[in-house]
């Protein structure tokens, strides 16, 4: 994807240890007035992970949501889901409304605080909306989030909520696809463990199954429901 202007870059690394856990957040947002903003999340020893990056003009207004220049495809992701079964992300939500994060079910902050937000979201849309959107997690940490773990996780916010796991190279490339920068969890020296993972959520169409609109860190769930109704009609919010 062609991309112009200085890019902010934003990764979130949290490190956790058995009885405690520590959120580290660097964020570089040094776009100059005018400048595209490009948004991307992982880490910066890994200049692969800005392979793809979300574009958008400078003239939009300030929103919550970014309407994307150029929306992303739909990750080809074949998975494993909370119920042990397999997960085919393209077929199994074509058509439907989704919302797609990468995170893990150890993030102390971010990961939770974005779930717990989109359930409050989903619960002020009817019954109609409600049942035709998706909302999908897809693990950064995978071998300790077990289908089981994701239920049980997911389940305290909205048992409709997907969860999917599986072989993290997998989930890497397709986070990249989307503009989203994951590294390996990493096991330190003093136990703890280190995990990246997104502060993008991605919202797809259900008239072309494309990521239209991402959403940084911080949206409200008043902000959310604010913009889904048209995220589910394919309007840009």
């Amino acid at each position: 994807m062609r991309t112009t202007g200085t890019t902010p870059r934003t990764t979130r690394t949290t490190r956790t240890t058995r009885g405690a856990r520590t959120a580290v957040l660097s964020a570089a947002a040094l776009a100059a007035a005018g400048a595209l903003l490009l948004t991307g999340c992982g880490s910066d020893a890994d200049s692969s992970a800005n392979a793809n990056v979300a574009a958008v003009s400078a003239e939009a207004p300030q929103k919550p949501g970014t309407v994307l220049d150029t929306p992303f495809t739909k990750p080809a992701l074949d998975l494993t889901d909370n119920q042990g079964k397999p997960f085919d992300l393209v077929k199994e939500t074509a058509g439907h409304p989704t919302l797609l994060f990468f995170g893990y079910t150890h993030c102390p902050d971010v990961c939770p605080t974005t779930m717990s937000d989109l359930a409050l979201a989903k619960a002020k849309l009817s019954k109609a909306d409600q049942d035709a959107l998706r909302v999908v997690f897809v693990s950064s940490d995978p071998e300790r989030d077990t289908p089981a773990r994701l239920t049980e996780w997911l389940g305290a916010m909205d048992k409709s909520f997907i969860g999917l796991t599986g072989k993290f190279a997998t989930i890497q490339a397709a986070a990249r696809s989307v503009g989203v920068g994951i590294d390996p969890p990493v096991k330190e020296k003093d136990g703890s463990i280190t995990v990246t993972h997104g502060a993008e959520v991605l919202a797809f169409w259900p008239k072309d199954n494309k990521a239209h609109v991402l959403y940084m860190s911080g949206t409200t769930a008043e902000q959310f429901a604010a913009d889904l109704p048209k995220i589910i009609r394919s309007e840009a919010p």
